[in-house]
């Protein structure tokens, strides 16, 4: 079973080529992470219709960045929620819980987990709490309208049903991109 597989060691084999560049480079690295997260979160704004579709991808360069170093993805985790207030603070109430949190979930998992299974499932609990944080805690309509705002177990069940598939998409896009980056590498 795919779920039960361990990652190669792509992840550890990227973040040690990432070592190997001075800090400079790794921070500005971030920061350009951190600006095309913005711009890919804030496409939803800019361009209605089209736009909805492209702001998922604001994953991508979080979890780049957490899967290269923690501290890097953390960095642009809050430059990107930073450059959202200032440039589209609509997007604010939705990348930190939903699109800006799995990347660092993913990343971060990546780090601390072999697993394929554990690494979905940790996506998936963090990409669930987000959403349901938003949805019952600040009572946003993240799910649009026809979604109420009372907890309803069958509400959860379906959103952590979507979060697990979502996240395993994630994950094996990640995993692409790594093998793509370390043909470039090599």
């Amino acid at each position: 079973m795919c779920f039960l597989k361990s990652i190669s060691d792509e992840v550890r084999f990227a973040q040690l080529e990432f070592r190997k560049h001075t800090k400079s480079k790794r921070l500005v690295l971030g920061s350009f992470l951190a600006c095309l997260a913005a711009v890919l979160q804030a496409a939803g704004g800019f361009l209605p219709g089209i736009g909805y579709f492209i702001s998922p991808f604001a994953t991508l360069p979080i979890l780049i960045g957490a899967m290269f170093s923690l501290q890097i993805g953390v960095m642009s985790y809050f430059l990107t929620i930073l450059l959202l207030f200032i440039l589209f603070p609509s997007e604010l109430v939705i990348f930190p819980f939903t699109t800006g949190l799995l990347g660092i979930g993913i990343g971060a998992a990546f780090s601390f987990f072999k697993k394929r299974l554990s690494i979905i499932f940790i996506g998936a609990i963090l990409l669930t709490l987000g959403s349901m944080s938003l949805l019952y805690v600040f009572h946003f309509p993240v799910l649009g309208p026809t979604v109420s705002d009372s907890y309803s177990f069958l509400t959860a069940g379906s959103i952590f049903v979507f979060s697990f598939l979502y996240n395993w998409l994630w994950v094996e896009l990640a995993l692409f991109f790594l093998k793509k980056l370390k043909t470039v590498i090599t």
